[in-house]
């Protein structure tokens, strides 16, 4: 099964490459951002040893088709995707702080609550609540953005603005654009059938001083996504929800004995449960785009790549 685990190209105009948990970005004359979505696949930010076939498309096409939904509300890195897996953008200097914002108690949130805690990053949580129920409001709880392979960390907004990490002044715009987003994310994903429970942006500054969106957007790496459909029936039962996200990657994982804690192996990834994954990549996809996953070639991969950006570049 052909998957992209690294990348080593050497395009037009290559002056340095940054190779993120999944994706890879190459930095070209200054002034584009090529970032190629690798099928790495990560989780408890600790990267798997295996990839998963079509894992970086889907993401980068999903992550393409928000940015061109949501461009009318916020402004965002993105020029072109010349190949199925890559996108081209504005080079921008990333906020070092990635903002997570919550409409339910679930994943991290969920953990942290039943672990007995009624603040998170600075954020009161009212008592008696149930895993995956939903906030009277959504909550923006940041995180610190993380340099390779160590954990990002929750932080307050308090903590942020007295650390400098992000001025006031942006940060305020920063909060702006979260919501907005999030805003819109939950209306699309209404549409489809899906409730839009959490996810992340990312964000950056251009050249010429604007805030933009950078990176991916409501993918199921970075966002969770609930079926609408039986949802209150199933929290009154005190059952599970079905949701689509990577969150059934990092439950398999828990049930193998492993959360990324110190000392903890990394379970075994069979053939046939990479492939599982993949399918069900595919199956995410094609609900939350509400259309068919179209397979790119993967024979070649890495030629194919090479080939569609160096056209990209050269004209």
């Amino acid at each position: 099964m052909n998957a992209i685990i690294n990348t080593d190209f050497n395009f037009p105009g290559q002056k340095s490459v940054y190779r993120g948990k999944v994706r890879e970005v190459y930095n070209i004359n200054d002034e584009l951002l090529v970032m190629v979505a690798t099928d790495r696949l990560s989780a408890f930010d600790v990267v798997m040893p295996k990839g998963v076939p079509y894992k970086g498309q889907i993401l980068n096409q999903i992550a393409t088709k928000f940015m061109q939904l949501t461009e009318d509300i916020v402004p965002n890195w993105l020029i072109d995707t010349p190949d199925p897996s890559v996108a081209v953008g504005h080079i921008c200097e990333p906020f070092k702080v990635e903002m997570v914002i919550r409409g339910y108690l679930a994943g991290h949130a969920a953990r942290e609550y039943a672990a007995g805690k009624r603040t998170l990053c600075g954020v009161s949580l009212p008592e008696g609540l149930k895993e995956n129920d939903k906030f009277a409001e959504p909550l923006i709880t940041p995180t610190t953005k993380a340099d390779n392979g160590e954990h990002d960390m929750d932080i307050s907004r308090e903590d942020i603005l007295a650390n400098g990490v992000v001025t006031e002044e942006d940060y305020i715009v920063l909060e702006k654009y979260t919501r907005d987003l999030f805003q819109r994310g939950t209306e699309i994903a209404a549409s489809r059938g899906l409730i839009l429970v959490d996810t992340k942006y990312e964000f950056g500054r251009t050249k010429d001083g604007r805030i933009v969106l950078i990176d991916e957007i409501h993918t199921p790496d970075s966002s969770r996504y609930f079926y609408a459909d039986g949802y209150q029936d199933r929290q009154d039962k005190g059952e599970g929800q079905k949701q689509l996200s990577k969150e059934f990657v990092r439950q398999w994982l828990i049930t193998n004995g492993f959360q990324g804690k110190e000392n903890q192996q990394i379970p075994n990834m069979d053939e046939a449960y990479i492939e599982s994954v993949s399918e069900r990549y595919i199956e995410l996809y094609e609900k939350i785009i509400g259309e068919k996953f179209v397979k790119a070639d993967i024979s070649d991969i890495q030629n194919r790549i090479e080939k569609n950006v160096t056209a990209f570049l050269n004209k």
